[in-house]
């Protein structure tokens, strides 16, 4: 008797079976999907890839669980229940955003498995630095499209946007004309991007000049690059941009560069001596790869010889270093050893206004150093760069 009046109860009040039946769905899949990630983290312990995506998804997963068993025993569930399609059309809803936040999560776990596998902190990191605009270009790229699928599928499981559903996921393969011309700056970002992971004109942590600025490339987006610049700024270029105008790559290839130190000297200055101390300069410096080390006479003019002193390094920021050093030590070394052949301005005493200066039998002209206080005529044009 009391079965029976139970019974009709429960069939008096549908939405408290279903409410029940669905939180014990819910509570049974929790249960299912907390053991099941506990078991894969025990299994892809020992695989980096395996054990990141478990761990990207598992959050998403929690929410993938318990729509996907409501929407299996749904409609046994909503038997008699007032507005059942309504929520069936709900869950139908929030699985489809559920499995695309996933879906996108796993993308994200495979992205970072390949970031890690491939760490750019060596010193010839070219194909890591590859790899890694490579991956991450193309997994923005494809969350992008998954999203537009699933926010498409989403509204399709919708009567009344199903038609809006329709449009969205038709325009993911080929856009309208409207559409097109309105979304041509960032379909023009988004084709440039394919190209950059497909051609791989910059890579992450590139040596560049943009714009006359001196910088890495810090961060490649799917519609701009971030280049952080030596003084810590940060420059933003769109995609579209690097395409199409050109720019300085210092690490395309290698990493390895070479330094140019430019310095002015008297032309009696020996080379041999300049040659010598170069290589002892880069042989006690940490910086030098021990390729180039070379000086040549580059230029001459009235004032003296320009010398330049080639160097070699491993990568930027060592060729920086280097070449500060070099100049440092070799200005140093003219004025301890060969203080005299500093650059010098050639001048003679010339005729003062009302007295005339009696001739002097022909000599080779005097040489006046730069702290002479007399009154001179310069004749021979500017200073030298560096003097005073």
């Amino acid at each position: 008797m009391h079965l029976t009046y139970l019974t009709k109860y429960w069939q008096s009040y549908p939405w408290l079976t279903f409410l029940l039946a669905a939180v014990g769905s819910i509570v049974v899949a929790l249960i299912a999907c907390v053991t099941a990630y506990a078991a894969l983290r025990r299994v892809t312990r020992s695989h980096l890839t395996a054990s990141l995506v478990v761990s990207y998804t598992a959050h998403p997963a929690k929410l993938v669980f318990p729509l996907l068993a409501l929407k299996l025993t749904m409609p046994a569930m909503l038997e008699g229940v007032r507005h059942g399609a309504i929520f069936s059309q709900f869950v139908t809803l929030s699985l489809t955003l559920a499995m695309t936040w996933l879906a996108m999560r796993v993308i994200a776990g495979v992205e970072e498995a390949v970031v890690r596998l491939n760490p750019t902190n060596t010193s010839d990191n070219v194909h890591a630095r590859q790899v890694q605009t490579q991956v991450r270009v193309l997994a923005r790229i494809m969350m992008l499209f998954v999203l537009l699928i699933g926010v498409a599928s989403a509204l399709m499981a919708l009567p009344g946007m199903r038609q809006i559903g329709g449009s969205l996921l038709a325009s993911a393969g080929v856009a309208g004309i409207a559409v097109g011309i309105a979304a041509r700056p960032v379909l023009g970002n988004l084709i440039a991007g394919l190209q950059i992971a497909l051609t791989q004109p910059i890579r992450l942590d590139d040596v560049v000049i943009i714009e006359n600025e001196w910088g890495r490339i810090e961060e490649i987006t799917a519609a701009y690059v971030v280049v952080k610049i030596w003084d810590e700024r940060r420059l933003m270029v769109p995609l579209q941009w690097v395409i199409e105008h050109p720019f300085e790559n210092w690490t395309r290839r290698t990493s390895q560069l070479l330094g140019t130190v430019l310095l002015w000297f008297d032309y009696r200055l020996p080379l041999a001596p300049l040659r010598e101390e170069l290589l002892r300069i880069c042989q006690s410096a940490p910086e030098w790869d021990k390729r180039v080390s070379l000086i040549q006479v580059t230029d001459s003019n009235e004032h003296g010889m320009q010398i330049r002193a080639l160097v070699s390094a491993g990568d930027a920021s060592r060729r920086w270093d280097l070449c500060c050093r070099v100049r440092e030590a070799m200005i140093d070394f003219v004025q301890r050893e060969y203080p005299q052949y500093l650059p010098r301005v050639r001048a003679e005493i010339g005729e003062s206004e009302g007295h005339a200066v009696p001739p002097k039998p022909a000599s080779p002209a005097p040489q006046v150093g730069l702290d002479d206080q007399s009154e001179i005529k310069d004749i021979s044009g500017p200073a030298v760069p560096g003097s005073t």
